[in-house]
């Protein structure tokens, strides 16, 4: 296995809006919220509540973090190139944060990368900011406060996709289809994780969304760096 796969985790978040309405918040973050809701709306028939639910789980201001799952390849015994997938998954928010900040911490920030699909944009953001909401101190691996996105040292598929055409954004599910790469989008897909976490309450569920999209992702990065199995991906995941 060459040096680069060596050093790379591959990483997927799954988010929801901090709370389950938006009569649920506070009125300080309902005012900021229609604030908000009032540059996001393009139907007069929008309400703010509805825009709450749809849009609110994008913004780390308005969302919290639900999951996240992780991937890392490494040999087996016999040689066999294999991913092996973690998830970080529960309602508790900052306990989640903290035992990923734990794991990441363990990493050597001077040659480990993580890579996510828009993590420049989203993810890496997106944990910084709640990781910080909830008074935890920043790992190594995340500490890129005032970073350019081309300055931050880890990988973003979408930006190897977009060979320096800054306008263009990708789809995860678009690359999976061009490249082959079997759907994780077979039982929900991002737009429906509210709704299974405030209505049907099913976590667990979102954890297996989200462990697929991670095995996209790894699957994609090969491609990208025109890296050839000779078997079907093999995933082993940790308990």
């Amino acid at each position: 296995m060459n040096q680069e796969l060596r050093e790379v985790m591959f990483l997927d978040i799954e988010t929801v809006s901090y709370t389950d309405s938006f009569n649920s918040l506070d009125e300080r973050l309902k005012t900021l919220w229609a604030r908000k809701a009032s540059h996001l709306r393009r139907e007069s028939t929008q309400t703010d509540e509805q825009l709450y639910l749809d849009r609110a789980a994008i913004f780390a201001e308005f969302g919290k973090v639900i999951c996240i799952c992780v991937g890392k390849f490494y040999e087996d015994e016999q040689g066999v190139l294999t991913l092996k997938t973690k998830a970080y998954y529960g309602d508790d928010e900052k306990a989640l944060l903290t035992e990923f900040k734990c794991m990441l911490d363990k990493l050597n920030a001077n040659a480990d990368k993580l890579c996510a699909h828009n993590g420049k944009e989203f993810d890496f953001p997106y944990l910084c900011r709640r990781m910080l909401v909830n008074g935890i101190a920043l790992p190594a691996m995340l500490n890129i406060a005032g970073k350019k996105p081309w300055e931050v040292p880890h990988y973003d598929t979408m930006e190897l996709w977009k060979f320096g055409d800054y306008k263009h954004f990708t789809s995860l599910e678009l690359l999976a289809t061009i490249f082959n790469i079997p759907s994780s989008k077979n039982d929900i897909d991002g737009s429906k994780v509210n709704q299974v976490y405030y209505i049907e309450r099913d976590l667990a569920r979102i954890k297996d969304y989200c462990l697929r999209d991670v095995e996209v992702l790894a699957q994609l990065f090969l491609k990208l760096r025109g890296i050839q199995l000779d078997q079907a991906l093999v995933v082993q995941a940790a308990s």
